[in-house]
C-alpha cells in the first residue's frame, strides 16, 4: 500500500467549484440569498489558502511557545465564539467559557499527546495543532449549545438545577450520535485522509478510536465545568431583572 497521497493540481482543483455553480443557480433563480453564498465561497478559499501558507510555518517550527501562542489563540477565540449565542451573557460568562474549555479540551490533548502518542518532542506541532483544532471546536460547539438550551430552559422558569441538567443532555447529543455514527453512516475526516494517504486502515481504526474518546471527553467536560461554573452568571443576572422589575 503506498505511503503517498495523491496531489491534485490547481486545473483538476477548479474543476471541484463546478457543482457549486449548479447550487448558486438554484438561490439565484428562487431569489435568495446567493450573494452570501459566494461571499462564503471565497472566505472559505482565501481562509484555507491563509491556514495552508500559516500550518506549513508553524509544522517546521522548533518553538514550544509559538505552538503554545496558537494553542493560546485557539482557546481564547473558541470561547468567545462558544458564547456567540447569546449576546445577553456573553461578556459575562467569557471568563467561565474559558476555563472549561481550557481545562476540558486541555486536559484531554495533554493525555492523548503526551500518554497516548507519546509526542517528541512534547509539543510536535504536526500532531499538536490538529489534535488541539479538533478537541478545541468540539468542546467549543458542546459549550454553546449548553449555553442556548440553559438560557431556554431558565427562560421557562426551571430551577438552576434542572435546567443544567436538561442543558448538558441536549448539548451531548451530536457527540453521543456522532459516536453511533462513525464506521456504519460515516467515515470521519481523519481516517478518511489517513487512508486516502495510503495508511491501513487498522492502523486508521485505532487513531479514530482515540479521537472519538478525545471528542466525548473534552464535550462532557468542558460542558459540565461550564455549566457549573457558569451559575452565578445566570441567577445573578435572574435576581437582578427580579428586583428591577
Amino acid at each position: 500500500m503506498s505511503n503517498s497521497i495523491q496531489d491534485i493540481p490547481l486545473i483538476h482543483l477548479s474543476i471541484a467549484f463546478i457543482p457549486t455553480v449548479f447550487v448558486l443557480a438554484i438561490l439565484y433563480k428562487w431569489q435568495m440569498s446567493y450573494g452570501n453564498a459566494i461571499y462564503a465561497m471565497l472566505r472559505m478559499l482565501i481562509q484555507l489558502l491563509i491556514i495552508g501558507y500559516l500550518l506549513v510555518f508553524i509544522f517546521n517550527t522548533e518553538s514550544s511557545w509559538i505552538v503554545l501562542g496558537v494553542l493560546l489563540i485557539m482557546v481564547v477565540a473558541s470561547s468567545w465564539i462558544a458564547l456567540g449565542v447569546t449576546k445577553k451573557y456573553q461578556g459575562k460568562l467569557f471568563t467561565y467559557a474559558l476555563l472549561a474549555i481550557a481545562v476540558g479540551g486541555g486536559f484531554n490533548l495533554i493525555v492523548v499527546t503526551q500518554a497516548v502518542l507519546v509526542l517528541e518532542p512534547w509539543y510536535a506541532p504536526r500532531y499538536m495543532i490538529p489534535l488541539a483544532g479538533m478537541i478545541f471546536a468540539n468542546a467549543m460547539n458542546t459549550v454553546s449549545l449548553a449555553v442556548e438550551r440553559l438560557e431556554a430552559e431558565l427562560s421557562k422558569g426551571l430551577k438552576y438545577e434542572k435546567a443544567r441538567s436538561v442543558a448538558f443532555q441536549a448539548a451531548m447529543i451530536p457527540t453521543i450520535n456522532s459516536l453511533f455514527a462513525v464506521g456504519l453512516v460515516s467515515l470521519p475526516g481523519m481516517m478518511t485522509g489517513q487512508i486516502l494517504s495510503g495508511i491501513s486502515p487498522l492502523v486508521a481504526v485505532r487513531y479514530q478510536i482515540v479521537v472519538m474518546c478525545m471528542i466525548f471527553s473534552s464535550a462532557g467536560i468542558s460542558a459540565a465545568m461550564f455549566l457549573v461554573l457558569s451559575k452565578s452568571g445566570f441567577t445573578g443576572n435572574t435576581r437582578e431583572t427580579g428586583q428591577s422589575s
